[in-house]
């Protein structure tokens, strides 16, 4: 919202053809004489109201709708162009009305942006905002936007593998996280916690991640889906342990919930970790028939998704020796994307499966 800690004439004239008033409306409304609206618009810059009147002023601005707002602004900048050193009176000290719905809808871009993997554009718009307003500054919707910014710029810092240190995906979730937390939106607090629990099972933290993510597994601050979300990496956490059996029932479990809720894509992920939960037992059959599952499933077809599918088929096919090089075309395949859309961690975890493949040859 603009605030105007100090009004001359040509800010009051500015806001009078803002509110489309004329000249007795806008003094009847603000309560002063007709004669002082007239000074105002006839010295401009050459008078300044009284202290009482420039808090009048400032009310009559704050209470204005956000389409008033903006023609004040424009106005102001079009006779800022006419009149030297105008602009020093005003002040924006936050996000101006208009602004949140921008704001908001920027933001859904990001999510959209960040599931096909265009990183670049998803960080322009998250930057837009970022440089602009300082959570210090912020309250209310303001303050919960910043919150949700910084929470998907933890997501895009994931995504692209940047997973611990100062610019690190784990650094803007607590920042995000402690924000939602002063907000007292307990929801986003969990679904915080959840996003944690997946950078410490990406940094090596198995153990840990698979008891933060039983915790919210049954954790009612989050939906239905979260829970069964965090069922499901329960068992990932555990299979990466070698707990391949116990994983297989809880990622059943979490698979039945996502068929009630009618989830086609976490269904056909349930099945791509299943898929390398038996591989990780050695049931390599089941293995397969899991994967099969998961590559004829789902609906989105994103690169992220594709990369994680091959990569899974692959380390399956690479296990056994009959199947060795159909496996290295795929892992190929994979690597390939994960490089041409700068997913850094996939792209560590093929070379990983490859690598450790050759050494035990």
């Amino acid at each position: 919202m603009a605030t105007v800690y100090h009004w001359t004439g040509l800010e009051a004239r500015a806001l009078r053809l803002a509110l489309r008033l004329n000249v007795r409306a806008f003094a009847e409304r603000l309560g002063v004489a007709v004669a002082t609206v007239s000074k105002w618009e006839s010295k401009r810059t050459e008078t300044e109201p009284r202290p009482d009147t420039q808090a009048i002023l400032d009310t009559a601005l704050v209470q204005a709708d956000p389409s008033a707002h903006l023609r004040f602004e424009t106005l102001r900048s079009e006779m800022a162009g006419t009149v030297g050193n105008v602009g020093r009176h005003i002040t924006a000290v936050g996000p101006r009305a208009w602004e949140f719905e921008s704001w908001a809808n920027d933001l859904d871009r990001v999510v959209v942006a960040l599931s096909h993997q265009n990183f670049a554009f998803a960080d322009s718009l998250l930057s837009r905002w970022a440089v602009r307003f300082n959570a210090r500054e912020l309250e209310g919707k303001g303050l919960y936007l910043f919150a949700r910014s910084t929470a998907l710029l933890g997501d895009l810092r994931r995504d692209r593998g940047s997973v611990l240190g100062p610019l690190s995906a784990q650094h803007a979730y607590v920042e995000a996280r402690a924000v939602f937390a002063q907000l007292d939106i307990a929801r986003r607090v969990a679904q915080l916690d959840l996003s944690l629990a997946v950078v410490a099972e990406m940094s090596g933290k198995l153990e840990a991640a698979a008891g933060h993510y039983e915790a919210l597994a049954v954790d009612d601050r989050l939906s239905r889906r979260d829970r069964a979300r965090a069922r499901l990496w329960v068992g990932t956490a555990l299979s990466k342990c070698g707990r391949h059996d116990y994983a297989t029932r809880v990622m059943r479990a979490a698979t039945r919930d996502f068929e009630d809720l009618t989830e086609p894509d976490d269904w056909s992920v349930a099945h791509q970790k299943l898929a390398l939960a038996r591989r990780g037992a050695g049931d390599l059959t089941r293995a397969l028939r899991f994967i099969d599952i998961a590559r004829s499933s789902g609906v989105t077809d994103s690169p992220m998704h594709r990369v994680r599918l091959d990569t899974a088929h692959g380390h399956i096919l690479l296990s056994d020796s009959a199947t060795r090089d159909d496996g290295l075309l795929v892992l190929d395949q994979a690597g390939r994307t994960a490089a041409r859309y700068g997913l850094v961690h996939q792209l560590r975890s093929i070379e990983g499966i490859k690598s450790m493949s050759d050494r035990r040859r």
